[in-house]
């Protein structure tokens, strides 16, 4: 009886992932669930996952609901300061 089995990546085949070990489109659960993005319904979607995920991130990064006030010169800083 083994004691650790090599976990399997998690998906299936027809879904399609962005690897980021990799850097490449693939399908189906070929690489671990921690070096990818997805799944994706349709290849074209898996190769756009790395300006998909800019966008967000631009999204979410120039969003005024998840930002603090800015400190004055006489306050410290808040979480998104330096």
């Amino acid at each position: 009886m083994a004691l650790f089995r090599a976990k399997k990546p998690a998906g299936k085949p027809g879904e399609w992932f962005y690897c980021l070990e990799h850097k490449k489109v693939e399908e189906g659960p070929d690489c671990p669930a921690k070096d990818r993005f997805g799944p994706y319904a349709t290849r074209a979607e898996a190769e756009h996952a790395m300006q998909t995920a800019a966008d967000r991130n631009l999204q979410w990064e120039t969003d005024p609901r998840w930002h603090d006030k800015e400190a004055g010169p006489d306050e410290e800083p808040g979480p998104s300061g330096p």
